[in-house]
């Protein structure tokens, strides 16, 4: 019992390192009651206590993954949590935060199979929450091409966690939107692209250019799109010489004959 009140002690300290955003701090609180949790018995024979602990250290975990940016020990801190939450352990009040990020993940990764295999999983009140309806709409605005909806959402994340899924899939939506900008126009003015992909700034724009569009060229406030590559035309095939040759070599093998 000395064991689990020293790791409650411990909890109680990294919980405090999460919400002060002390990354460092709290990542070593996270290994050491790790530590701990090897010396508890298996998740189906816990003690409500031990559930409780294990389940809020792993859901803290989480949540350290993503403000310190580390996609690995995000899906570690993940699949460590599951056999948990499939226990008859009461429910977490963090628990529809952790699904909706780790959906919003799977959605960032375009892993959509296991988007919505999770999905499956949900019950009716998990679904409707906040931070699970998020990803589950961006999804559903990604597939009909609602691209600017998507670009919107970013303002109006469930959580400031959810900020750093939302980075990776605004890139992500950016660069469809240019593909479709490059094959739709030759030229646009640089205030309207810069409407058009959500950027703050004509600078930000600039420093998408530079970082992954360095064929589109700025002529003063004009955008001039490199017109993407094609395949031969009709107009390219030499017609008449081909069929030149087809009446020679036809001649020749009536000659033969």
């Amino acid at each position: 019992m000395s064991n689990l009140s020293g790791a409650n002690a411990l909890l109680a300290q990294l919980k405090q390192k999460v919400q002060s955003g002390d990354v460092d701090g709290g990542i070593a609180d996270l290994s050491q009651l790790k530590i701990i949790m090897l010396d508890f018995p298996p998740s189906t024979e816990m003690s409500d206590e031990h559930l409780l602990l294990a389940t809020q250290t792993l859901e803290l975990g989480v949540l350290l993954s993503v403000a310190d940016g580390d996609l690995s020990a995000f899906a570690r801190n993940i699949s460590q949590l599951k056999p948990y939450y499939a226990s008859k352990a009461a429910p977490s009040d963090r628990k529809c935060h952790i699904l909706g990020l780790n959906l919003m993940h799977l959605l960032v990764d375009n892993r959509l199979s296991e988007f919505h295999a999770e999905l499956e999983l949900l019950s009716e009140l998990e679904a409707s929450s906040s931070f699970v309806s998020f990803p589950i709409n961006l999804e559903r605005q990604l597939m009909v091409g609602s691209y600017d909806e998507v670009l919107n959402a970013g303002s109006h994340v469930p959580d400031a966690s959810y900020r750093f899924f939302m980075e990776n899939l605004l890139q992500t939506v950016r660069d469809s939107i240019a593909d479709c900008l490059e094959v739709s126009y030759k030229t646009m003015q640089i205030l309207e692209a810069v409407t058009m992909m959500k950027f703050g700034s004509p600078t930000e724009l600039s420093d998408y250019i530079d970082e992954c569009r360095d064929d589109w060229i700025v002529e003063g406030d004009t955008l001039c799109f490199q017109p993407p590559p094609t395949g031969s035309k009709a107009s390219d095939i030499p017609s008449m010489k081909l069929i030149a040759q087809s009446l020679s070599y036809a001649t020749e093998l009536e000659r033969i004959i």
